[in-house]
């Protein structure tokens, strides 16, 4: 059983990265920028070059005011708290990597690379469609709250998963593994 606690950093910890500081954020992307669409639920989120088609949940803040982790290996969740996928600001996937010695929704997230597109379904019958700009990993003791969670002048994605060694002692990673994208026009990719 794997127990997720990096997502449930508390929501004002310092942005500091493994070995120091916090690299800039990307602001680029192959393809053109998508203007921000209408908030709306997610209900499904596809990354074909790492095999994930994940159902959504949602989900919220714990007591102590840390992001609640999905329920169990099956689904991904979706933080009610954030922008929905697509709409201005980033939208905030977190899943498991592994589940009861099974492969998560999340157990790939790592293999993704800049360029890579994910596309999030919406309630409303649209796709947001994200372009991967950074895969990043953080030992959670030095989770960058304000760098995942900070505003954004466009529609973002970061997507959230456990990552580096398994500690058997506390039965959690030691670290995570943080997707870093943005919104993009899909039909008007790189050449």
């Amino acid at each position: 059983m794997l127990v997720v606690l990096a997502l449930a950093v508390p929501l004002g910890a310092p942005p500091v990265a493994l070995g120091g500081a916090v690299p800039p954020l990307p602001t680029t992307t192959l393809r053109p920028a998508a203007a921000p669409l209408p908030p709306s639920e997610p209900v499904r989120v596809r990354a074909p070059s790492i095999g994930l088609d994940s159902g959504l949940v949602p989900l919220g803040l714990t007591g102590r005011g840390t992001l609640e982790v999905p329920p169990d290996g099956a689904d991904t969740g979706w933080y009610t708290g954030a922008p929905t996928p697509g709409a201005r600001g980033p939208a905030v996937l977190a899943a498991h990597v592994d589940w009861d010695h099974e492969p998560g929704p999340f157990h790939r997230l790592h293999a993704l690379a800049p360029g890579d597109l994910v596309s999030v379904d919406r309630a409303d019958g649209t796709t947001a469609t994200f372009e991967v700009q950074a895969v990043r990993r953080y030992a959670k003791d030095r989770f960058p709250t304000a760098a995942v969670y900070g505003d954004l002048p466009g529609a973002g994605l970061r997507m959230i998963t456990c990552g580096g060694t398994f500690d058997r002692g506390v039965r959690s990673y030691t670290d995570n593994v943080v997707v870093l994208a943005s919104l993009v026009d899909p039909g008007r990719g790189p050449v």
